[in-house]
């Protein structure tokens, strides 16, 4: 064992310690990229006053700090890749309090985010964020990143669920910002600057959740599109009729071929983008909604499905998050990307992607959140072949530049991570990226704080 690793076992327990060579925490999904980081150890502290000692030994040493929730992300985020320990939260995984009747939890970052959306669905209620692998990440690593997904086109991101944070910041120090109240206006929004901040401020340890009661139905419509443009044509009808669903996504032309045949009951002939909204609230409210809207996407449609039992429901979300995989199988691998542009743009962004990666000699495809104008860009590649990441890299910089000439963001909710540094200094003002960093300056004045992500 290491001097570092012997130090560190005197501070949490030699239980707590791993070696800085195990493969799992060197990488997270964007592992088909050829990203693989090295640390020096690996520590897995099981409760905020281990992880507060952990912080204060490293900072005062200046060993590199890195936390870790469930490793899903695709930005490198949760990646060590200059060295140092490894922050693992798994085992910060007690719900300190479920108060359903108050519809609100506190529970620590290591709980997974599947666990979350049981507990309030087996109480009556619900916790709408929904990103993809909720039985793998950890809601630490989701409020971290701010993480999305499809439901946040009506219910919003995980950060406007969050209504308190405790985290340790450095060098050492354990801070409550926020709690188990609904408003909060005493100072300056700290909790708001830890949300996606992707660990370089301080190591999210534990959050408030506020939840609701589950809507008594949830109606599924589904639209088939001849393409990219009559399929967005429908999206914006959606937005002005002023129908409000509880999702509104979308799948291009390559997404819906690698992953139709999988599709509940098959695509019709000659569908080339889908569109997938949700209509909730009291069965009549849901039913209502769901009549306008296969009204409204029925427009221009080659065909409008509604369909209507739990079970169906179920099997359409359950493809829905299986596309990714169905897209990386396709050639073994995928570099992905997320961008946000205006939603009147989406059209233009869907196209230009598979023409920009076509310029690079690679094949690409898209799905996301179209509600959100949130953009998951795709390009299929090899992993194995070296020079075929190397253009998919320099494919996804022309994307990020679509993204901010358009007046987007280079990220919606994956983040900027390790693979997007460099980036937000293109997208924002010189003097909002002075603040940017004179806000990472002041929480984390070393520079300790997962180094080289976010800034």
């Amino acid at each position: 064992m290491s001097s570092l690793r012997r130090e560190l076992a005197s501070v949490v327990g030699a239980d707590a310690i791993l070696p800085g060579d195990d493969p799992t925490y060197l990488r997270d999904s964007t592992e088909s990229q050829a990203i693989t980081g090295r640390a020096d150890a690996v520590v897995r502290p099981s409760s905020v006053d281990e992880v507060a000692a952990v912080v204060a030994w490293c900072y005062e040493r200046e060993v590199p700090i890195v936390p870790r929730g469930g490793g899903t992300g695709f930005a490198g985020g949760a990646v060590p890749l200059e060295g140092g320990v490894v922050l693992a939260l798994e085992r910060l995984a007690r719900v300190r309090a479920f108060e359903p009747l108050l519809w609100r939890a506190h529970v620590e970052a290591g709980v997974r985010t599947g666990h979350v959306h049981r507990l309030a669905r087996e109480n009556g209620l619900v916790f709408p964020p929904d990103p993809g692998a909720s039985e793998e990440s950890q809601i630490g690593g989701n409020v971290a990143t701010n993480a999305g997904g499809p439901h946040a086109f009506k219910y919003g991101v995980t950060g406007s669920w969050v209504t308190g944070i405790e985290a340790v910041v450095p060098p050492g120090a354990v801070i409550t910002v926020g709690g188990p109240i609904r408003k909060d206006a005493a100072g300056y929004d700290l909790k708001s600057l830890l949300i996606g901040s992707e660990g370089t401020l301080g190591v999210i340890t534990a959050v408030w959740l506020r939840l609701l009661p589950a809507p008594e139905a949830q109606l599924p419509v589904v639209a088939f599109y001849g393409g990219a443009r009559p399929g967005c044509d429908g999206i914006e009808r959606v937005l002005g009729s002023g129908l409000v669903p509880a999702a509104l996504e979308y799948l291009d032309e390559g997404a819906l071929a690698a992953a139709g045949r999988a599709f509940p009951e098959g695509t019709p002939p000659g569908a080339r983008f889908l569109v997938v909204a949700e209509a909730d609230g009291s069965a009549a409210e849901a039913e209502s909604l769901r009549s306008e809207l296969a009204d409204v996407l029925g427009e221009g449609a080659l065909e409008v499905r509604t369909p209507s039992s739990a079970a169906d429901r179920e099997a359409l979300w359950r493809w829905r998050d299986g596309v990714g995989f169905a897209v990386a199988a396709v050639r073994g691998g995928k570099v992905g990307e997320d961008v946000v542009v205006p939603v009147d743009r989406l059209a233009e962004t869907i196209e230009a992607t598979v023409e920009i990666a076509r310029r690079h000699g690679l094949e690409a495809c898209s799905w996301g959140h179209a509600g959100d104008g949130n953009v998951h860009a795709n390009m299929l590649v090899d992993a194995s072949r070296a020079e075929e990441l190397v253009r998919a890299r320099a494919a996804s910089e022309e994307i990020f530049a679509l993204a901010i000439g358009l007046g987007g963001s280079i990220s919606g909710e994956h983040g900027i991570g390790w693979t997007k540094r460099g980036w937000l200094a293109r997208q924002w003002d010189p003097r909002a990226v002075e603040l940017h960093r004179a806000v990472k300056q002041a929480f984390d004045p070393k520079g300790l704080l997962n180094p080289g992500k976010k800034v």
